[in-house]
């Protein structure tokens, strides 16, 4: 009988009703409670985005989870975890916020439609700010899905700066490309921000010194365990990189496919388990 992945974490970009729809938006919504209805424990995380309306969705601040400092390039930022639900569907969503990075700024663009300077910081907090959290939650993922470009360091951080915590310790890792990407680089202090522990600007050493949005995805890709894509077409060269290091790949996949993911996420947790 095929071990199955019990416990996944969604570590998304983008989640209706909370942002305006997208491609993304929509399987951040849909996929979770999906997996939920089939019997599987999940939690959920996004931004707080600066556009996501705190009164109208009920957001409120869970205090035992805030208060912590994370520290990008010699700088602290305080860590504040908020939480809502969505109640026909029996779903908590967790909201990573922090005042410099997201009160009252917008998504990935800013009102004047200009990529914000500090979106690899963003990324960078909203990865570390969900692990420290589900730490706290004392919970334990099989798999985590990670949804996006923001969700981009994840994979990279669950694989080295985790891999002893007793939360991230077996957990297998999902990473899934969207349709929408950012335009800007990285920035060339790029390799300062993401050190932590024992991450330092040496995973970059493969990639230009500004770090491309494609080379994010691919180091992304290089610390997952699989690789989702909506569009085998238009991703393909990154399906085909992945496969090159025998990762497996689910292609063209929608929200509307829980049963492709739900088998991929057993798929990829029994890689290298022994069925006892």
């Amino acid at each position: 009988m095929t071990m199955k992945a019990k416990k996944i974490l969604f570590i998304t970009q983008e989640m209706t009703p909370y942002v305006p729809d997208s491609e993304l938006a929509a399987m951040g919504r849909e996929l979770p409670q999906e997996i939920q209805e089939k019997g599987r424990e999940i939690r959920t995380f996004m931004p707080k985005w600066g556009n996501i309306n705190e009164r109208r969705n009920q957001l409120h601040e869970v205090i035992r989870l805030s208060g912590m400092n994370l520290i990008i390039d010699d700088t602290d930022h305080p860590l504040i975890i908020k939480v809502a639900s969505i109640q026909a569907a029996r779903m908590q969503v967790y909201f990573i916020d922090n005042d410099d990075y997201f009160l009252k700024r917008l998504m990935a663009l800013d009102e004047n439609g200009n990529e914000y300077e500090d979106n690899s910081e963003r990324a960078i907090f909203y990865a570390r700010g969900v692990l420290e959290t589900v730490k706290k939650l004392r919970w334990v993922p099989d798999v985590i899905h990670c949804q996006g470009w923001m969700s981009a360091l994840v994979p990279l951080y669950v694989k080295t700066a985790y891999k002893e915590e007793p939360s991230f310790r077996d957990s297998k890792i999902v990473y899934s490309m969207s349709s929408e990407g950012l335009k800007q680089s990285m920035g060339t202090n790029f390799g300062n921000c993401i050190t932590f522990r024992d991450v330092n600007a040496s995973v970059l050493e493969d990639f230009s010194p500004e770090v491309t949005y494609d080379e994010l995805n691919k180091l992304a890709i290089n610390y997952s365990d699989g690789l989702t894509v909506p569009d085998t077409d238009k991703f393909q060269a990154f399906a085909e990189y992945a496969q090159s290091k025998q990762i497996p790949v689910l292609e063209n996949v929608s929200a509307a496919d829980a049963d492709a993911f739900a088998d991929f996420y057993d798929k990829v947790w029994s890689q290298g388990k022994s069925e006892d």
